[in-house]
């Protein structure tokens, strides 16, 4: 049996998704394991799977892809009426108050527009695996930039300061909650505190291959640990933070850290989606379409001050309708800096989840255009 063998399953009228897949994988000589699953209006229609090591239920570190899940908790409890997004944060937490963050607002922090990204010296990898500890570092941290004059991801910190959010108001982790309200009842295979008893299931995220030659050449056009962008992804630190040593550290597992440290299959990011917007295994969907409107709204639209052309952001979720402009313009969701990818166009239907155990170089997966846009044709024609 080759690497480049794909396997799984697709649904009458999807053989060129798997066609595209399988293209994919060839193109990687079988070097990348990788999955891919869609739902059509809550019918599941593509599993495939391909890869050394990788099979259909092989769970691997998801990165921010773990976002569109501590959303989903987020817009659950707005929903509910227990979280208000224009609230101010430090009404629920006073001590994020300090060094003129009292007026930043839940809304802000899932917009990427509170300026608070990181910490002034860094986070250690071991802070960084602990939402409580990032947070109790963030809380006397005074903003990047005025709150609201402009946006900047922040890719590993945001979901922190969610966390202690949800903490102060209803006595519970976002963890928790997730596990509690969605991941079990909807039995995901998406993980934001990965058990013991599923370890043997988990596959660690490698590098990506690359000449010493193109090594150098992109190193040496990385901007500075305390730019901007350094801040951003942990550069800062002594040491800078190692982004693939992170997921495949089991204490970060083991935590869910709430921004980066999910751990999950193609299987459970497109039911995380499916489960959102037309309920999955005959239970209903998690969130009403004034909800789902609300959370897919565009926010944060232009250059992001860490990310450049890639933003674009609506609540907590990314704005998929402008990353794929043949998906409708409240289609949402949330890739993973690894490769993995995953959204939901309520309109079209479609509920769409990857993953990839090898970054890509350059943190570059033109595989999702190629993927997506066949998912989408086969859907809708």
């Amino acid at each position: 049996m080759s690497g480049t063998d794909v396997h799984g399953t697709v649904a009458d009228g999807f053989e060129q998704v798997r066609e595209a897949f399988a293209a994919t994988v060839a193109e990687q000589d079988g070097q990348v394991g990788a999955q891919l699953t869609a739902y059509a209006h809550g019918r599941q229609v593509v599993d495939l799977w391909a890869g050394d090591e990788v099979s259909g239920d092989t769970l691997t570190g998801v990165y921010s892809a773990t976002k569109g899940a501590a959303t989903l908790v987020t817009a659950l409890l707005v929903q509910e009426g227990v979280l208000g997004l224009d609230e101010p944060v430090a009404r629920r937490w006073p001590e994020f108050a300090a060094a003129g963050k009292d007026t930043i607002t839940l809304r802000d922090v899932l917009t990427h527009r509170s300026g608070v990204i990181g910490v002034d010296g860094g986070l250690s990898a071991a802070e960084l695996a602990d939402d409580a500890v990032i947070a109790g570092r963030l809380a006397a941290q005074r903003p990047y930039w005025r709150p609201g004059s402009a946006y900047g991801y922040g890719g590993f910190v945001t979901f922190a300061l969610v966390n202690e959010v949800i903490r102060r108001t209803t006595g519970r982790s976002l963890q928790l909650v997730y596990e509690e309200r969605i991941r079990a009842p909807y039995e995901l295979d998406l993980y934001l505190g990965l058990p013991e008893a599923e370890e043997g299931r988990f596959r660690p995220i490698q590098w990506w291959q690359a000449t010493p030659e193109q090594e150098t050449a992109f190193w040496a056009n990385v901007p500075g640990p305390h730019s901007i962008l350094g801040i951003g992804y942990g550069l800062n630190s002594t040491p800078p933070l190692d982004q693939v040593a992170f997921v495949n550290t089991r204490e970060v597992r083991a935590n869910g850290q709430a921004s980066a440290g999910g751990v999950g299959s193609a299987r459970g990011l497109a039911g995380l989606y499916a489960a959102a917007v037309w309920g999955l295994g005959g239970r209903p969907p998690l969130l009403k379409p004034d909800v789902i409107a609300e959370f897919a709204q565009l926010h944060s639209i232009g250059a992001d001050l860490v990310r450049g052309d890639q933003g674009n952001y609506a609540v907590g979720f990314q704005a998929k309708g402008l990353r794929y402009p043949f998906l409708s313009a409240n289609a949402f969701g949330h890739d993973g800096s690894a490769g993995a990818e995953a959204f939901a166009d309520p309109l079209s239907g479609i509920a769409f989840g990857y993953t990839r155990r090898r970054y890509g170089f350059g943190w570059s997966y033109p595989e999702h255009d190629r993927l997506t846009a066949a998912v989408h044709r086969a859907v809708t024609s």
